[in-house]
């Protein structure tokens, strides 16, 4: 959206004065038409600001810190126009409120790596409209001009006098005054902290071991809290039919049996006692339909989609008629698994359901989702349902689901007291909502100087939409199934893209990047395929396709270059590339590696690229990049959920491998200078890491692997 089109002097309204004469400002922004509107409605956002006696500035922060760094960007964004001095400025979460939703969904939630995107404009105009109520404050105190005061480093200045006045001091007078019809936002380059490495203000609780997460709520919090775990039905689908409760009253500590419809919670006086009584409980389930599911049916049910009807998604040009004329013809069927997002802190929730409504303590990408729709389910409004956001041990879209809130809401109604529900790391892993696979087919059409004239993707995967937001499927295409192919950067002269919905009744739903996560591996290996049959260089052949598209050549320039492209590689060593975009942001990765043994490869490195457009903290920005690169590099070599008679084959780390430390490359990221809007970036370094890994394994072995995990093909990271 627009910056001027985010906020008007209508829409900015004083709160009047805080508690001890500070200044609270809040403001209301128009809700996105990307889900509201599809929904019939408009939803509205409010964020807040409050400046204390002492001097110390508090922000608000409406999103979820699941260690993307919103917690640190989001104020210093205020910072900047308030010029305030950021050794006095702190955040906290905000309530759960409809007021505070991300205007890019329509709904206070956090995902989609938005939060910069939907807030930046915003929260600097909310700062800049503090200062300039401040220096208004500080002008008729002193009776000057407010032109002749200057703002800086938390005070008010009058150069001319000398005089000067903390904004502690000021606040109060400026909570009553009207806010300025407009303000002045300044240019990036009049910027002294955005864009600037900046630390992090959530390090220091982080280290200390005092943030509180979900899985901290306690009884000093929540006096009279009961501890539960569950078991659900091992089978997708399925259904509780009977479970016997005396085994888990007999052990000590356990209070209380509650049965869901499709699970068993046992609640004591600690998750220990709670684990025991539900061992000893052995439930009758109906396990459904879904008891039939199986890892080779499920893989076969997707390659049949591939030649059976599908919805056009992106049509360019007759691609058929190019491909069948072309000189030479490249064909691939590309598959992906189910993967688990694996997150360090399992799920979990406290919840505490009273006549008056319900209040949640949770790890939680989705305030506003449990208001409406938990509390709904309870019989309650959304204003009767509380919302305390902690911090996120991993997120990675899980916790944007409500299945977890559902059952710690649902135990405590039934224990008629509060309920704190944590999941045991197998319970997670086998009922999770999972990345969904795929199974793609690209075709491409070389002309006799190995130039593209046409290409063609058909994807066939399940459809998270359809489950989540199916007002966002469009003519039976869900467009996260499809992205990063309909809207591919590369000129192929003709292009088709095509989408077969195919539900199986597996549980999907949002994994870091999303369809870009298996969309990325498909056509970057296909571009190394067909710069091979072209017998052209990788990234000169992609060069050649982005002539129209400086700013990926730029990435994809730099990338080759941070990766050493054009020099020599060490004997026994590959290097593999990709490129792709993906929530605003361009990124290119150059995977260098080698075999220790024939099945054992060796990361040596990643060099990294990307476009982000303005940058607010480059610091969050490398982490990022390196945090998306790891989790996809787990997702590459070892990510696979097996499904057999319908139950998930994983259920911990044993099973379902991530890199280890000892595996761990060294990353080299570089961020491009831009002036462009802003783009995402927890997300957009996900994509490229498994095609470059495996372009450059291709390199290596000859062998081409069309199928994820590398694992299942007998390799292992060292």
């Amino acid at each position: 959206m627009p910056a001027n089109a985010m906020l008007s002097r209508r829409s900015l309204l004083k709160a009047g004065a805080a508690a001890g004469g500070g200044l609270l400002l809040s403001y209301t922004l128009p809700a996105s038409t990307r889900t509201a509107a599809a929904a019939g409605k408009g939803t509205q956002v409010n964020a807040w600001l409050r400046i204390d006696p002492d001097g110390i500035v508090t922000l608000s922060v409406p999103a979820a810190e699941m260690g993307q760094g919103i917690a640190t960007s989001l104020p210093m964004l205020v910072c900047e126009e308030l010029e305030s001095d950021w050794r006095q400025v702190r955040f906290e979460f905000a309530p759960a409120n409809p007021v505070y939703a991300n205007p890019l969904f329509g709904m206070q939630a956090t995902g989609g790596s938005t939060a910069i995107r939907a807030f930046s404009a915003p929260l600097r105009k909310v700062g800049a409209t503090a200062r300039e109520m401040l220096r208004e404050a500080a002008a008729r105190r002193w009776k000057v001009p407010a032109e002749e005061c200057k703002a800086d480093k938390g005070t008010i200045q009058h150069p001319k006098t000398g005089r000067k006045a903390a904004y502690g001091e000021l606040a109060g007078a400026a909570a009553k005054l009207p806010p300025p019809a407009t303000v002045a936002l300044k240019s990036p380059q009049e910027w002294k902290l955005l864009g600037k490495p900046t630390k992090r203000l959530d390090t220091a609780v982080k280290a200390r071991g005092q943030a509180g997460y979900g899985i901290d709520i306690h009884n000093a919090q929540v006096p009279g809290l009961l501890t539960g775990t569950l078991m659900a039905c091992p089978v997708y689908g399925g259904k509780l039919k009977s479970v016997d409760d005396a085994p888990a009253l007999a052990v000590k500590g356990v209070k209380s049996v509650v049965r869901l419809p499709d699970a068993v919670v046992v609640l004591a006086d600690g998750y220990w006692n709670a684990r025991l009584g539900l061992e000893a409980l052995k439930p009758e389930w109906d396990e459904g339909a879904g008891a039939t599911l199986s890892e080779a049916g499920l893989a076969e049910d997707l390659r049949k989609a591939l030649d059976g009807p599908a919805a056009v998604a992106k049509q360019e040009g007759d691609a058929a008629a190019a491909i069948s004329g072309a000189k030479q013809k490249v064909e691939a069927l590309y598959e992906v698994p189910y993967l688990a997002h694996a997150t360090m802190e399992p799920m979990n929730a406290t919840a505490h359901v009273t006549a008056d409504g319900l209040e949640v303590w949770a790890p939680t990408q989705a305030q506003g989702p449990i208001q409406m729709f938990v509390g709904k389910a309870l019989g309650f409004k959304p204003e009767q349902v509380k919302v305390h956001t902690t911090f996120l041990g991993g997120g990675f879209g899980r916790r944007f689901e409500l299945d977890f809130i559902f059952s710690a809401a649902f135990a405590s109604k039934a224990a008629g007291a509060p309920v704190k529900l944590v999941w045991s790391r197998e319970e997670d892993m086998r009922h999770d909502f999972y990345r969904p696979a795929a199974a793609c087919r690209m075709t491409a059409g070389l002309d006799g100087a190995g130039m593209p004239v046409g290409m063609t993707a058909k994807v066939a995967s399940p459809s998270i939409f359809s489950r989540v937001f199916p007002q966002m499927v469009k003519d039976g295409v869900d467009p996260m199934g499809v992205e990063g192919l309909a809207e591919t950067p590369y000129a192929f002269g003709t292009h088709r893209v095509e989408y077969a919905m195919k539900n199986q009744g597996v549980p999907v739903g949002f994994w870091r990047s999303v369809g870009n996560s298996f969309t990325g591996y498909f056509q970057e290996c296909f571009m190394d395929e067909l710069a091979e049959a072209a017998k052209a260089d990788p990234v000169a052949f992609r060069m050649s396709l982005l002539k129209a598209k400086p700013r990926f050549a730029a990435v994809l320039q730099k990338a080759a270059e941070l990766g050493d492209w054009d020099k020599p590689v060490l004997a026994g060593r590959a290097r593999g590339v990709a490129l792709h975009e993906s929530f605003g942001s361009i990124v290119a990765e150059v995977v260098e590696i080698s075999l220790a043994s024939a099945t054992d490869v060796k990361v040596h490195q990643v060099a990294c690229a990307v476009d982000c457009g303005l940058v607010i903290n480059p610091d969050t920005v490398e982490a990022q990049m390196e945090s998306a690169i790891v989790y996809g590099l787990s997702g590459a070599a070892y990510g696979k959920i097996a499904v057999e008679k319908g139950r998930a084959q994983q259920s911990n780390f044993p099973d379902y491998p991530v890199v280890r430390m000892a595996q761990m490359p060294p990353i080299k990221v570089h961020i491009m200078a831009s002036s462009e809007a802003h783009g995402g970036v927890g997300e957009p370094g996900t994509p490229p890491i498994a095609p470059a890994l495996v372009n450059a394994l291709a390199k290596l072995t000859g062998k081409r692997l069309r199928s994820l995990p590398l694992s299942q093909h007998g390799f292992n990271l060292v």
